[in-house]
């Protein structure tokens, strides 16, 4: 039997590249990654155990506490949730106070190495879809397949603002776009493994089709295997 592909999806915040990550993986009989759960991870763990007085994330302790951190991924009513020390922590990562932090928390290289062997080891045995900032550039650079996805910094607010919405998030558009803008920022120009397309990365610019469309465009790019 043909080794299935292992799939590297990367791209900015809001261009939907965990939800049509999943619905690909399911289409194809892959697992599918969310590696920004695993920062999002220890971004939370950061905020419960490892703030100084004005509750700032204090990276210091943070880095040394790294080893008392133990991540998995484990399967929910068919869907893989994030569990951290044992404890289901897939709603908390999405929650506000983690999204303001964890491009922070993400662009400290000892948290990067921390979750880089993490990732490789899940995508060896391939039937892998894997999104983040840095897959195809950094964790999976032989990955089969690379996508880079984008859209409008307006258009990814506009996204954000009804998804925080929908969960019952008191917010307002403007603070979105700024809090994307920043985290666009950090990504990009942090020093270590900085959010970039890869030279050999499809690019795919979802600011004016929808989520069916784009799920389509990737998956006319993908070989029947």
């Amino acid at each position: 039997m043909t080794k299935k592909p292992v799939i590297a999806i990367d791209g900015f915040s809001s261009t939907g590249k965990s939800s049509i990550s999943k619905i690909i993986a399911k289409k194809l009989g892959l697992i599918h990654m969310d590696t920004g759960a695993l920062y999002r991870g220890v971004t939370y763990f950061a905020i419960q155990n490892c703030t100084d007085e004005n509750k700032n994330v204090d990276m210091e302790r943070l880095i040394a506490s790294l080893p008392k951190i133990n991540l998995e991924f484990q399967n929910v009513d068919g869907e893989l949730q994030l569990f951290l020390n044992g404890k289901n922590i897939n709603k908390e990562i999405r929650f506000p106070q983690v999204s303001d932090n964890v491009s922070q928390v993400a662009k400290e290289a000892a948290v990067r190495n921390f979750l880089l062997k993490t990732q490789r080891d899940i995508a060896k045995k391939g039937g892998v879809i894997m999104d983040g900032r840095d897959i195809g550039t950094v964790v999976l650079p032989n990955a089969d397949y690379k996508f880079f996805m984008t859209a409008s910094q307006d258009e990814r607010a506009r996204r954000r603002f009804l998804e925080l919405e929908l969960a019952g998030e008191k917010t307002d558009i403007e603070t979105v776009k700024k809090n994307l803008i920043s985290r666009d920022k950090i990504d990009s120009e942090r020093e270590v493994s900085p959010l970039k397309q890869a030279d050999d990365a499809i690019l795919i610019d979802n600011t004016n089709i929808n989520r069916e469309e784009t799920i389509e465009l990737i998956l006319s790019y993908i070989k029947k295997f």
